[in-house]
């Protein structure tokens, strides 16, 4: 028989960059008594998003991070400004990755891979709150 299961996770950041939840995520799939099924999570904003990413070597999200700072700068190139320079590059960054996930779930478990990790990526250049919505369907 079909199950469902819902919940919201609050992350606050610290301004940009990633930070894990994988760990918050488990537990909700631990906790949800489905065991196998589909889990997905998003995000609830248009300046941040989600992403599977290395989860061993930092080096990793430092050089992501580096790299949609170069490609998408702040300046005052944009017409769209209304909360600051950081606004608008990112809406764009956002636009650029994903703000839903889907995870296998198997055994209780997500079915990450060894050196994957579930990141709320955090576009804005000062401290937020993102809420995030976990859902997970199976049985």
């Amino acid at each position: 028989m079909k199950q469902q299961a819902f919940d919201t996770l609050t992350v606050e950041t610290r301004g940009p960059g990633l930070t894990m939840i994988s760990r918050q995520a488990s537990r909700f799939v631990d906790q949800s008594g489905i065991g196998r099924g589909l889990f997905t999570a998003t995000v609830q904003h248009t300046s941040a998003s989600l992403t599977i990413q290395e989860n061993a070597d930092p080096d990793v999200q430092t050089d992501l991070q580096a790299f949609f700072e170069r490609i998408v700068p702040e300046g005052p190139h944009y017409i769209h400004d209304a909360e600051g320079p950081d606004d608008m590059p990112a809406h764009i960054k956002s636009a650029l990755t994903l703000t839903s996930v889907s995870i296998p779930v198997m055994d209780h478990r997500l079915m990450l891979g060894t050196w994957q990790g579930l990141y709320l990526f955090e576009h804005r250049t000062h401290a937020q709150r993102r809420r995030i919505v976990f859902h997970l369907i199976g049985e």
